[in-house]
């Protein structure tokens, strides 16, 4: 069966990026994932994605830096920053910066798979 779309993931911590590739594997989606900004850069760069889940605290270079680099590359693809209930104001920081939405952790598994369909709907639809 053909993937829904590429999903590239972004978190320094590994059990995050493992438990979100596996629920969009899960949901067919073909995921891969990044531990660093630099890193996630290269991927844009390599697996094409349609869409970035993309954390906001990283060691080295944060998410609002790794967004703007992703923005400078690719103005279509859609970013969706993750971040944590207190950083409410930086995930709106990223909305201006051209993040297409931001959820807070815990994240709620629905709001975000409707959010990731929604951005590759209208990514793939271009």
């Amino acid at each position: 069966m053909a993937s829904k779309g590429r999903i590239l993931i972004v978190d320094d911590e590994t059990d995050i990026t493992d438990f979100l590739a596996e629920f969009f594997r899960l949901k067919e989606y073909e995921p891969a994932v990044a531990h660093s900004g630099p890193e996630a850069v290269e991927k844009v760069k390599s697996f094409n994605p349609h869409i970035v889940l993309l954390d906001v605290r990283m060691p080295g270079q944060d998410g609002i830096e790794t967004l703007k680099q992703i923005r400078q590359l690719d103005s279509d693809i859609g970013v969706i920053m993750v971040t944590a209930v207190q950083e409410i104001s930086i995930g709106r920081e990223a909305l201006k910066l051209g993040a297409s939405d931001f959820v807070t952790k815990p994240i709620d598994l629905e709001y975000l798979e409707t959010s990731v369909l929604v951005k590759i709907i209208s990514v793939m639809g271009q």
